[in-house]
């Protein structure tokens, strides 16, 4: 290969295209990301060019992802820097407040023009009350995720819970951070900025935590939750009615297990990279589908989320501090804005309604009589409560309220359960790995402790046989298109 050839080798490899983002699970990524490590070790135990040094790959990164938009990144992030600055040298209150509130309308406007214009100008023409022509929009990648987590950075300063950053690259690395940027978790200022100088020292049972999420996340995310999505849910989602209600059920378990690998399978690479480098980002999922009610699988499920509605939406409403009445409606209107942040459409707004209205009944059960604990009333508990998030799920999943529908009429009118045996003969592959899925997901939680363990006191050889069969095996499985992260739509 002569020196042009390798120029544009090169140049392809620093372009931006849209068809093959850089994803974790991509070749690509892992290949840049060993060569980030390579040179991490001449600066990780250096602060500020450690810090420019991530900063600068972050920003690649999301380039990589998203494209031009991480100028809007950049932007966002110092218009935020600024008013933060701002709002805690302001004398007054009233000041304070003004300044909140340019925050709140800069980031909202831009997350509402985005993500949410074409969705109520389509509304608008539903009405019937006149006509307007949608906009060509982009999503930029990640941007719900980040408009979150500077939000949380202002509104923290305006109540005098943290004190805003000196240094605008400080900031600028705790929203660009790549692990967390384009899908989560969703990071707290108090919590990632004290981590930003410390030194770098990293054990070996921290080295071990970090490839055991690496290796488990990948194998949520390439292996089960690609493969059953592209084999079989996704079918089942193009045409309930092409399919027995038996079929339908196992698409309705299979794209509650598709999501759960999916989701949770990148915030364990994404919190696994993080300690790699030296930084601890929260845990995202607890083991949700254990939950015994709804209020648990929301302690449990997207905890970034759960936690940041509860902190900046559900307790300034008034949480249960004004009333019964009053906190069943602080609930409702929590989950059905939560149902909003995650995507422009009417179905994952009733989504939440549906969330929002089971707190608000687990809330009012409480407070007439309290269900004994004991291993019966819990096992009835998750199993109800499985079932109840599965049913929520098919409409999160629909594309349309219509397939959501049919979903659920082939169900309950054309199940033929007689056929179980011929579809597990017939998707053995799909049935094995979300037979593994849910295993894994109802084992006790000491079992992955104990997994987790003997990776990390296993020998190199081990741990390079390990990671090198996990690459061969999400090469056999993986399908010709790679396929994005769920959540990177929201």
């Amino acid at each position: 290969m002569d020196w042009k050839s390798l120029l544009h080798s090169l140049l392809h490899l620093l372009e931006y295209n849209p068809k093959e983002p850089m994803l974790f699970n991509t070749a690509l990524f892992i290949y840049l990301f060993l060569v980030l490590l390579f040179f991490y070790q001449f600066v990780y135990h250096r602060q500020h060019p450690r810090i420019l040094y991530l900063t600068l790959f972050s920003l690649f990164f999301y380039y990589k992802s998203g494209g031009m938009f991480f100028l809007l990144l950049i932007s966002s992030t110092i218009i935020d820097f600024n008013l933060a600055k701002w709002i805690y040298d302001a004398k007054s209150k009233r000041k304070k407040r003004f300044l909140l509130i340019v925050s709140l309308v800069v980031n909202l406007g831009l997350l509402f023009y985005f993500k949410y214009t074409n969705f109520f100008i389509q509304t608008f023409n539903d009405l019937n009350v006149g006509h307007l022509n949608p906009v060509n929009i982009i999503l930029p990648v990640g941007i719900s995720f980040y408009t979150f987590q500077v939000l949380s950075y202002t509104i923290d300063i305006y109540k005098g819970q943290l004190t805003p950053s000196d240094n605008i690259i400080d900031f600028g690395f705790y929203v660009c951070f790549f692990p967390h940027l384009v899908a989560g978790p969703i990071v707290r200022a108090a919590n990632f900025l004290p981590q930003i100088h410390k030194d770098i020292v990293l054990s070996k049972e921290e080295v071990g935590q970090a490839l055991f999420l690496i290796i488990t996340g990948l194998i949520k995310k390439a292996v089960i939750s690609d493969y059953i999505s592209v084999n079989f849910v996704d079918r089942i989602y193009e045409n309930p009615m092409l399919y027995s209600g038996f079929e339908n059920l196992m698409g309705v378990y299979g794209y509650a297990m598709q999501i759960y690998c999916d989701f949770s399978g990148y915030s364990d690479m994404a919190i696994g990279i993080a300690l790699l480098l030296g930084y601890r980002l929260g845990i995202n999922f607890d083991l949700p589908y254990q939950s015994a009610s709804i209020t648990e699988f929301w302690r449990r499920w997207h905890i970034s989320l759960s936690s940041w509605l509860r902190d900046y939406l559900y307790i300034p409403l008034g949480g249960n501090r004004k009333g019964k009445l009053r906190q069943y409606i602080n609930l409702l209107i929590t989950m059905l804005l939560g149902g909003l942040w995650h995507g422009a459409s009417w179905n994952f707004i009733f989504w939440g309604f549906l969330h929002g209205i089971a707190l608000a009944f687990e809330k009012l059960r409480d407070s007439i009589f309290k269900i004994p604990k004991n291993i019966f009333t819990r096992a009835i508990g998750v199993l109800f409560t499985f079932h109840f998030v599965c049913f929520c799920w098919i409409y999160f999943r629909a594309k349309t309220f219509t397939i959501a529908n049919q979903v659920i009429s082939q169900i309950f009118n054309q199940f033929r359960g007689s056929i179980a045996m011929q579809w597990i003969e017939g998707y053995k592959y799909v049935f094995a790995l979300m037979l593994i899925g849910y295993l894994t997901q109802f084992v006790p939680k000491s079992a992955h402790t104990l997994t987790e363990k003997a990776l990390t006191h296993s020998p190199v050889v081990v741990k390079s046989l390990i990671i090198v069969l996990v690459i061969w095996l999400v090469i056999q499985v993986k399908s010709s298109d790679i396929q994005p992260f769920i959540y990177f739509q929201f």
